[in-house]
């Protein structure tokens, strides 16, 4: 099935030819997929075919790409193939069910500043590449920096303590600085365009999701049309991990809630849309002892628990690594 999606072009849906298809990769249409999500007005409007021909194309579409239904032990079965991306802490691997980051999912990790949200983003960066048999994917990372987080250095840091080549190790990591949210949707557009053109992306990692939306939707009248695009950017997310089996790691800002008067008021940014879209949602903070606290807020197949791990310059590690340190 998997081939078959890879082998299938757009040109090979009746009624659809270079010049027609020419108009759809300029609209952003590439795939199948996203022929085969439209309706037909909305695929007649964009390509300027007529309504029959667009649904012919979209019925054509949706058989190539045999979506339906499936038992659930085929699904199982899927399930067993994802890969996973190791965070380097056994302890916090095993919060995500065991092997680490997973991907056709969106982990998000929300917590204060130095809580070490943009340090897991960095050993993911370098993690991915190691053998599937250490925890890698054998792939490369993107990452879509936000707030000026992503640091070479540390990179370098982690990739030799992990026995990598640390300038082979940067050459597999794609930076880009977004400098506003629609430089940030965009940029997520092009990680397509890169898995086409043959990058083995196994991450994505956006540093941080929210702080562009926060800063340019101001106050509680843009609030709705905040949430209006926040919800598109991931849903295009989920899109693009389910799409091309790549993992997504999304740092998120916090907040204090006034309205909490016992327990701990901090808060993520971008509320119930951001919290239903990521699979994965893990609050992280500072422990005691320069520790670090991962809590698991939110999963669909995993019970709500917390780990302590630490932060070297080899990347992260457990309490037993650090105390032989």
């Amino acid at each position: 099935m998997a081939k078959e999606k890879i082998e299938y072009k757009i040109t090979d849906l009746p009624g659809v030819g270079p010049a027609l298809a020419s108009k759809l990769e300029a609209a952003g249409v590439t795939d199948l997929m996203g022929i085969a999500v439209l309706s037909p007005p909305e695929l007649s409007n964009i390509s300027g075919c007529s309504e029959a021909v667009a649904r012919k194309a979209i019925q054509s579409a949706r058989k190539m790409l045999n979506l339906g239904f499936e038992d659930a032990t085929e699904y199982m079965k899927k399930r067993e193939e994802l890969l996973t991306i190791t965070s380097g802490s056994r302890n916090l691997d095993n919060l995500l069910g065991g092997r680490g980051v997973e991907t056709r999912a969106i982990t998000e990790a929300y917590g204060a500043f130095g809580s070490g949200k943009t340090q897991l983003a960095h050993c993911l960066a370098v993690n991915v590449q190691l053998p599937k048999e250490r925890g890698g994917a054998e792939g490369k990372a993107v990452w879509i920096d936000t707030e000026g987080t992503f640091r070479p250095e540390r990179v370098k840091q982690i990739a030799e303590a992990k026995g990598l080549d640390p300038s082979k190790a940067m050459k597999n990591i794609f930076v880009a600085r977004a400098f506003n949210s629609d430089h940030q949707m965009l940029l997520v557009s092009k990680v397509a365009d890169m898995i086409k053109e043959g990058e083995t992306i196994k991450v994505l990692i956006i540093d941080s999701l929210t702080a562009h939306f926060r800063a340019e939707f101001s106050g509680r009248g843009m609030l709705a049309d905040r949430q209006q695009k926040i919800n598109k950017h991931l849903h295009e997310l989920m899109r693009l991990a389910e799409q091309y089996g790549i993992a997504i790691y999304v740092t998120n800002q916090v907040m204090a809630n006034p309205a909490l008067l016992f327990g701990d008021p901090t808060t993520a940014i971008g509320g119930h849309i951001v919290g239903h879209a990521s699979t994965y949602r893990i609050y992280l903070r500072k422990g005691r002892k320069d520790s670090r606290v991962a809590k698991l807020i939110d999963s669909p197949n995993l019970p709500e628990s917390e780990c302590v791990f630490f932060i070297d310059k080899g990347g992260l590690i457990d309490l037993e690594v650090a105390a032989e340190e």
